[in-house]
Formats: C-alpha cells, structure tokens, sequence
C-alpha cells in the first residue's frame, strides 16, 4: 500500500494551476501521494490504477513484467539518472498496487457493512472518511481528504452568496451536517476499534470567512482569524485554545500560527523539532520555523 493518499484527488479545479503542498516538493517525486481520481460513493467505483487494461489480463502482465525485467538486467547503466530511477520505482509501486491482495482489499467499501457505509453518510466526503479508516487500519500512514475539489457551481465552504458560489443556507443546510455526520462518525469508528491514540485527525483551511455579511448575502475570504481542531494522536479531547473578539474578526486570546500547527502534527507523531533535512542545493531545511512551537495545551 502507498505511504501517502489523497482522496478522492489533489485539489486543482478551484480556478487556478494545482496548489503547492500537495507533492513531494523538493523531497523529489517519490514521495508525492497516491491520488484516488474516482468517488468512493459511486455504486460502481473501481480505484483506475489498480486496474489494468481491459485487453491486458494477470497471466499477459507478468509476462510483460518479466520481460522488462530482463531488458533492465542488460542496461543497468542507463538507469544512473535519477529520472531513470524514478521510473523503476514507480513501475514496481504500480506492479505491487494492481497486484496486491491487501491493497484491493484496502480499497474496496463494499466489505462495510451498509449500516457503517450510512453512518458515514452515502456522499463522496463520507465515503472518503470511510475510506481512510480502512487505508489507516491497513497500513497507509498518512491520508488527506479534500472535502471538495471545486467551488464553482457546487454547494462548498465558499458562501460567496451568489451564483457560481454557494449560500450561507446552502452551508447550514448541506454542507455542514453532511460534515458533521462523517467527520464524527469517524472519530468515534477510530475509537471504537482502539485506533483514535494512534490517528491524529486534523480538521484544517487555509483561511476562515468574513465577519459581516457581504451585499450578496454571502461571507468572503478571511485570513485574520478561523478555527482548525484536532482529535487523537495523544491530543485530549475538550480542550479549548485561545478566543476571537465577539464578531469573530481577530484573535483575542492565545493566536496559533501555521507554523505552530505544523509544529503540533510533528509532536504529536513523535518527531524532533529541531530536525533539519538536506533542502534545495544542500542547504539545511528545518521541518519547524524557528520560535514556532507545539500546542502544549492540546496534550
């Protein structure tokens, strides 16, 4: 099983080119994710790369696997580039993917029972929650779910007001219970099977919405103050950190950065703070800013 999944699939759609964070970086490409590209609550959802081509069946694929392997045994020098290992790396990780038992098993829903898949709710974001708990439980290390991968002409978080955007009613009515619904069924699956110590769930955005209500009857963007909440990975539940003024415009008490989020996913995962990796041209990386730290009163 991939390492590092997103589901249902990277973000890219929302009016602009694909939003940094989502690859391996400078890490190199072997460390960007697996991306699902397909909705887990379609009644017939297949994952499209652990399926080979119609034409091709399992005894046509291990013929053409041993045949590339012996073409690899002859010109191993080619394969001094880091390019041409990358492309080795990845035709063994897609071999070992449309291959595996325990990874089509991984992905496949309709061992839930319907009662499970219900309480998720029968939609892409609850499904995908489901789906993370099986990946999590199989083995896959990291999942990120994006809730939605467009915000035009689609009910989303983006209550612009008007069309092609999404009402304030449309959140309430819609978006929110449809998130609630899944985001707390997951929590209390990961629970129930004594997984939630060991998971840590971080609900996160890039930026909040305005305090006041715009002419469309809309709230726009708002960097300055928004909410993000964990659960799991040793964080202890209740806990409150930090207020806003009364119309929710600024931080009044306690502000946390991004860098201090990043910091307390670190921590909670167990990693050193100080750790500095090798960055662009060999110079020292470190995966904390300096003067940004865990959220203690999380733990």
């Amino acid at each position: 099983l991939p390492a590092n999944v997103v589901l249902p699939e990277t973000m890219g759609r929302g009016g602009g080119n694909l939003p940094n964070g989502q690859a391996g970086g400078f890490l190199g490409k072997a460390h960007d994710p697996f991306a699902l590209m397909a909705d887990p609550s379609q009644p017939n959802f297949k994952v499209p790369d652990m399926l080979p081509p119609k034409e091709i069946g399992t005894a046509r694929l291990e013929r053409r696997k041993k045949i590339r392997e012996v073409v690899d045994d002859t010109i191993d020098y080619f394969e001094s580039t880091e390019d041409a290992k990358l492309m080795n790396g990845n035709f063994h990780s897609a071999y070992r993917l449309m291959t595996s038992k325990e990874a089509r098993e991984a992905f496949d829903l309709s061992k839930e029972p319907k009662k499970v898949r219900e309480r998720y709710g029968m939609n892409r974001f609850g499904q995908c929650c489901l789906l993370s708990r099986r990946l999590v439980e199989s083995g896959v290390r990291f999942v990120t779910i994006n809730t939605f991968l467009t915000v035009f002409n689609e009910i989303t978080w983006d209550i612009h007001g008007s069309k092609p955007f999404t009402s304030i009613e449309g959140m309430k009515n819609i978006v929110a219970p449809m998130y609630d619904q899944a985001y707390s069924a997951l929590i209390e699956d990961l629970y129930d099977r004594g997984m939630l110590d060991e998971t840590l769930v971080c609900n996160v955005a890039e930026f909040g919405r305005t305090p006041k209500v715009n002419p469309a009857g809309g709230r726009d963007h708002w960097p300055q103050c928004f909410t993000c909440y964990f659960a799991g990975g040793g964080v202890q539940g209740g806990r409150v950190v930090g207020s806003s003024d009364p119309i929710g415009g600024v931080p009044a008490d306690r502000p946390v950065s991004p860098g201090d989020l990043a910091a307390t996913v670190y921590h909670s995962l167990g990693f050193d703070l100080h750790t500095v990796l090798p960055g662009p041209s060999g110079r020292p990386f470190p995966i904390v800013d300096v003067g940004k730290h865990e959220i203690r009163e999380l733990f």
